[in-house]
């Protein structure tokens, strides 16, 4: 499906309830099944969280996560653990590209059987559950929190808990922290001391309901639509002020590109601020890499440059993203350089009209082009590729009067 988007609505207002978040709800999915006696609310409707679902309640002996990430690394350490539990996790092409083997070898470390089906450090994997009574880990602390993530959640239920130990110096920070909060709000023990975390066995816990919070990099494309108004104010329903999700940085972030947000009763209200001076932004988001493709579409929208660093993980996301964003901003005009890690936007006022975006498989990439409409007629291509992380994405910028059509 490709779509065509446009708009002569320049003055953004309305409200907007935004799906839960991807990353909480996958974590506490994985903690229900642990401990069944969670109730959960508010939940994702992502793709994504749904495989996560399928696979936490099916018995099925050949586990397909498709284009999930998230569930193939936390669903790796949950059956590495479930005793008498012999799975073979599989994914899409690309997943099949998107390496596994730091995660495996540090859960060979606590004497866990995972064997590779194709190609050494890739999916397909073979995992033989066991129970786990070996409890320390150490691992190179600039991985993908996702790894860190899927022993911790785990931790709590293997026999002597865990002691995990980073090798220097840790990135995503805010993502291990999210882990840990939620652990804690379920009464399990948890310590986070210089490069060492420990998690504490917990054999039960008592009933509890969870409400996750809405998703703040699903909240990064509507800062770009106020940056790019002439006039906006949209509000976004579940957020807190005090967000566990690394990603609600989006608030200091865009506050550089014009946009104000004040919370109130559970909502967030986005707010275009008037003769605003814009500058080039050099931006560190080694914490909150997920959102660099929208900042550097709202800067090309804008008309300045940035230079955005920490974004070494990009390159083994659904697409290589930081590729992926050189070819398509260019197509629309755009002066940009990628390294290993890091992403420079040369100020300019032109963008070119009726470009196609391709998309790679990559919902992020659909979505982080969307609000450049405001500026130019924009083709997305492959735009269902949403429904990875929100299904509603299309009909939301249609109630704020954007013009979309199937082509």
């Amino acid at each position: 499906m490709n779509l065509l988007l446009q708009t002569t609505q320049h003055n953004l207002q309305g409200q907007i309830a935004v799906t839960g978040s991807k990353s909480e709800t996958n974590r506490l999915l994985l903690l229900k099944a642990l401990f069944p006696n969670i109730t959960l609310a508010n939940t994702s409707n992502s793709d994504d969280s749904e495989v996560m679902q399928k696979a936490l309640v099916g018995n099925d002996e050949i586990v397909d996560i498709h284009h999930a990430g998230t569930a193939m690394r936390f669903l790796t350490a949950y059956f590495a653990v479930n005793e008498g539990r012999d799975v073979v996790m599989t994914g899409s092409s690309r997943m099949q590209e998107r390496p596994i083997k730091i995660l495996v070898e540090a859960l060979a470390q606590l004497g866990v059987e995972i064997s590779y089906e194709k190609e050494v450090g890739y999916p397909p994997i073979k995992i033989k559950g066991k129970k786990v009574t070996a409890s320390k880990v150490t691992l190179a602390a600039d991985v993908s929190s996702q790894y860190i993530s899927a022993l911790l959640l785990v931790a709590s239920k293997l026999e002597n808990g865990l002691e995990l130990t980073l090798e220097g110096e840790i990135t995503s920070i805010p993502y291990i922290k999210m882990t840990l909060a939620l652990l804690n709000d379920l009464d399990i023990q948890t310590s986070f001391e210089g490069n060492v975390i420990k998690v504490y066995p917990k054999e039960s816990i008592v009933s509890k309901e969870m409400v996750v919070e809405s998703d703040w990099s699903s909240a990064s494309y509507f800062f770009s639509l106020v940056a790019l108004a002439d006039t906006a104010s949209i509000t976004l329903t579940s957020y807190k002020e005090n967000s566990l999700q690394g990603d609600s940085e989006l608030v200091s972030l865009y506050e550089k590109l014009g946009v104000k947000t004040t919370f109130q009763n559970n909502k967030m209200t986005l707010v275009k601020q008037e003769n605003f001076k814009y500058e080039t932004v050099n931006f560190e988001l080694n914490n909150t890499p997920d959102i660099a493709q929208t900042i550097v579409v709202t800067c090309l929208g804008l008309g300045i440059g940035c230079h955005l660093t920490g974004l070494h993980t990009l390159k083994i996301k659904e697409t290589d993203r930081l590729e992926a964003l050189r070819i398509e901003l260019t197509k629309l005009g755009a002066n940009i350089s990628v390294t290993n890690d890091s992403l420079t936007l040369t100020a300019s006022e032109n963008i070119n009209h009726n470009v196609k975006i391709s998309t790679y498989n990559d919902h992020r990439m659909a979505m982080a082009f969307a609000p450049l409409a405001l500026k130019v007629p924009i083709i997305i291509e492959d735009a269902g590729v949403v429904s990875k992380s929100y299904p509603d994405f299309w009909n939301d910028l249609k109630a704020l009067s954007f013009e979309i059509s199937e082509l």
